[in-house]
């Protein structure tokens, strides 16, 4: 008997509380009058700024190609380029077409991106995950699409691959190990 008032209460203002979100299908949609349309949303400036607009522009990524070689490929992402969202770009990989086309990547498929920047033309990318869990020729290869798609994000100067903040001393296609990579040390890749 303690328990049959408290559930029946329960029971009863959940029936009422379920007839309250009860949304009744239409047959045709209902337009909204441009008018109608809040917070600015269908302008063709951003909210909130002043006349900002997004600008697309084409970036390369790279990608191997059928011959296991470094090869650039387009992404598109916001202007002003940022580094993390053309490596967040790489990170998703060949698309269907590329992928018919025999393209793939060596970048893991767990690979988290935690940070990417760069300061004084110098990419900083701070990865949550190890390289090192691969062979050594995957390794080089995935280093290399990561430094080679930084410098031409404006990574210039070289890129310091981090694990949790903590500089890599990863290895270089010309078998030494090294904190700070450049694109010079990969042109043997593409």
């Amino acid at each position: 008997m303690k328990f049959l008032r408290p559930t029946l209460a329960l029971v009863v203002s959940s029936l009422a509380l379920s007839a309250c979100t009860l949304i009744s299908a239409d047959r045709a949609p209902q337009p909204v009058a441009k008018s109608q349309v809040p917070f600015g949303l269908l302008h063709r400036y951003i909210p909130q700024t002043n006349r900002g607009r997004v600008i697309f522009v084409t970036q390369p990524v790279y990608l191997l190609d059928v011959g296991d070689r470094l090869a650039p490929a387009s992404r598109i992402v916001p202007r002003p380029v940022q580094l993390d969202a053309v490596l967040r770009e790489l990170l998703l990989g060949p698309s269907k077409i590329e992928s018919f086309a025999g393209y793939a990547s060596a970048l893991p498929k767990t690979l988290v991106l935690v940070s990417a920047v760069i300061k004084h033309k110098v990419g900083i990318i701070n990865l949550g995950t190890r390289l090192s869990g691969l062979s050594l020729t995957q390794q080089l290869r995935a280093e290399g699409q990561l430094v080679l798609t930084s410098a031409a994000a404006g990574a210039t100067r070289g890129v310091i691959i981090e694990v949790a903040e903590i500089p890599q001393a990863l290895p270089l296609p010309n078998g030494k190990r090294a904190h700070f990579l450049t694109s010079a040390e990969f042109q043997s890749l593409l």
